[in-house]
């Protein structure tokens, strides 16, 4: 059975959406687990490696299952056309594609083209857009191309990204590319586990901190005296609390391949070669280097930008960067370190099929700083507000609690002391003090954390980058290569809270969860220009994820010139802004796209009405 929407009205969307609420198709309900995940023998093939391209007016994908073998572990997989990752898409700026996606499972499916610029109906989010796709049925998503640049595509679906439905998405462009390479390639990293996601689910609700190996060896290796580590005992919370799910039960794939596989990219001396990279991860941040090598990214989620030499970035979940290089020697690694630096991703530039370059050691894992329980901004004595610093030309390192003494500050201003709720206390203020929240931020249990004084954090590298020795790119290098086409001022402002309960693993917009808010989408007007500020009261760093339009950062590039992203981190403690041009009508997802944060409640919907003149 073939399912080709006609195009919603907008009077009927939301009776529209409420059916397919009650369907339980959406990230936030409860599903029941497979009989495979329950013990039963699936009698699965073996999952391939790696992934074919295919192109064309129409595109056909299977979504399957079986099991995937990663480094002599095994565990089961949703594949699409029968690999992991699924097939790269390739398509052409202006070209008309139908994406036919056939269901073989026993279960719905769905596939979300992320980054892409198409009507609402085909934007894959069930519940949201559309139903999903039942057993059996191919749902068709026919539209005209109208953007280039690297993106990817995803299930939305029972978790089923986790266990390898996702894949890689490249649209060139209708005219001359504006990067010039000798070779393009695309670079996916993703996780495996042979854990089933709603295992995952269950041991993160059951304590957030299962995974976290690293909590357990306060050693010398730690650089924390002890009245720290006391004091984050105080606070319930852990220095080490980078990522949630960890290279403790993760193999991190690159193109499927595990770092022991020998995933090879062939270049000759003197070509440029393009590296597409797509963090098509569930739950993992990465640092991305390639030792002894410079980099120059070209592109930020697919928007081409003023070329930025470095030696290191890190990309977010959900997030994509080309990069240009230029290797020189007889073979180069490629490391995506993982943000915790609990394991590795990797893959070799080649001259010579099997040629090989030193793999580093994992460096030492990060410390989360004062920065990242919101006090970035706190004058500490020194008599200076730090509000307006660039953190990405500050020495973090200095603010780690390992190193800063914290004897020596100014306790003018600040109480170390344990207060009646156990958390820190700064000038009367305890890190659980909700009343510093705006009055449209719900108070309850699904809080426990609120940063006293959230800093603009656009110039911070990110977690455990800020005192690394070399070039690290952060949001404020990034300037868009073409003038943005809206120049309008925003017409309004508006401030939406990035909340949770670790303790609980509860994650929120405003202390509201989605499955309480499915009839209070964030609405906007057709055309209408806003400014949205993202406050992360929380002490992780959440990759926030808009469907179906590009925004502006507002990073400190000119107006005319902000880059266009689809994706952008909001670091512990800190805050970010976008301008939105809501030109783009329907109703879109809005949320974390850390797996597991959107499924436990950091999900919203955003309503963009239709022209009055129904165009």
């Amino acid at each position: 059975m073939t399912i080709k929407p006609s195009l919603i009205s907008p009077h009927s969307r939301r009776s529209f959406l409420r059916r397919g609420l009650q369907s339980g198709a959406v990230a936030t309900a409860a599903f029941s687990v497979p009989a495979w995940a329950r013990g039963a023998d699936m009698n699965g093939a073996h999952v391939r490696k790696g992934f074919d391209e295919v192109s064309g007016h129409r595109i056909d994908l299977t979504v399957g299952q079986g099991m995937q073998m990663v480094q002599g572990r095994q565990g089961h997989a949703f594949a699409v056309n029968g690999s992991v990752p699924g097939p790269l898409v390739r398509l052409k700026e202006g070209q008309h594609v139908q994406l036919a996606v056939t269901n073989t499972l026993a279960e719905d499916t769905s596939i979300h083209w992320h980054g892409l610029l198409l009507p609402f109906q085909y934007d894959g989010v069930p519940g949201v857009s559309f139903p999903g796709i039942a057993p059996g049925q191919t749902f068709v998503a026919d539209f005209t191309v109208r953007q280039s640049g690297t993106y990817w595509w995803h299930s939305h679906s029972n978790l089923q990204e986790q266990a390898g439905h996702y894949g890689p998405l490249v649209i060139d462009p209708a005219g001359p590319d504006p990067v010039q390479a000798d070779r393009d390639y695309v670079l996916l990293l993703s996780e495996f586990t042979p854990l089933h996601p709603h295992t995952i689910m269950d041991k993160l609700k059951k304590g957030e901190g299962y995974f976290n190996y690293q909590q357990t060896s306060w050693t010398d290796d730690y650089r924390l005296d002890g009245s720290d580590r006391r004091m984050w005992a105080r606070m319930r919370m852990m220095a080490t609390d980078i990522l949630d799910v960890t290279g403790s039960t993760y193999t991190y794939l690159a193109n499927g391949h595990g770092p022991e596989e020998g995933l090879e990219y062939a270049f000759n001396v003197g070509e440029r070669v393009r590296l597409r990279v797509i963090n098509g991860s569930a739950m993992s941040f990465f640092n991305i280097r390639i030792p002894g090598v410079k980099m120059w990214v070209v592109a930020a989620d697919g928007q081409n930008v003023r070329p930025v030499e470095v030696d290191e970035f890190q990309i977010g979940t959900a997030e994509t960067y080309d990069i240009v290089v230029e290797p020189t020697g007889e073979a180069h690694t490629i490391v995506a370190e993982a943000m915790d630096r609990s394991g590795m991703a990797v893959a070799t530039l080649a001259s010579r099929p099997g040629a090989r370059a030193e793999v580093p050691a994992l460096r030492d894992p990060p410390l989360l700083t004062m920065a990242d329980m919101g006090m970035g901004g706190m004058d500490h004595g020194s008599g200076g507000d730090m509000s307006g610093m660039d953190h990405g030309s500050m020495d973090h390192g200095s603010m780690n609690h390992g190193s800063m003494d914290m004897g020596s500050m100014d306790h003018g201003s600040m109480d170390h002391g344990a207060t009646a709720g156990g958390a820190m206390d700064m000038s009367g203020h305890s890190m659980r003090d909700t009343s510093l929240l705006p009055d449209d931020v719900k108070v309850g249990p699904g809080i426990d954390m609120v940063a006293m004084n959230p800093v603009d954090r656009m110039g911070d590298p990110g977690i455990g980058l800020s005192d690394v020795g070399h070039r690290v790119l952060n949001y404020r290098d990034l300037v868009a290569l073409k003038m943005n086409p809206d120049h309008r001022a925003p017409s309004r402002e508006m401030e939406i809270h990035l909340t949770g309960n670790m303790e609980r693993y509860m994650w929120s917009f405003d202390g509201k969860k989605f499955s309480a808010v499915t009839d209070e989408p964030i609405r906007f007007g057709f055309n209408e220009r806003v400014r949205v500020k993202l406050v992360n009261d929380t002490m992780m760093a959440h990759p926030i994820h808009l469907h179906g339009h590009f925004f502006e950062l507002v990073n400190g590039a000119n107006a005319m010139h902000q880059p266009l992203k689809h994706t952008v981190i909001v670091q512990p403690g800190g805050s970010a802004r976008f301008d939105l041009t809501a030109n783009e009508p329907g109703d879109w997802a809005f949320h974390c796209h850390l797996l597991y944060h959107m499924h436990s409640g950091m999900f919203q919907i955003v309503s963009v009405d239709f022209p009055e003149n129904g165009e």
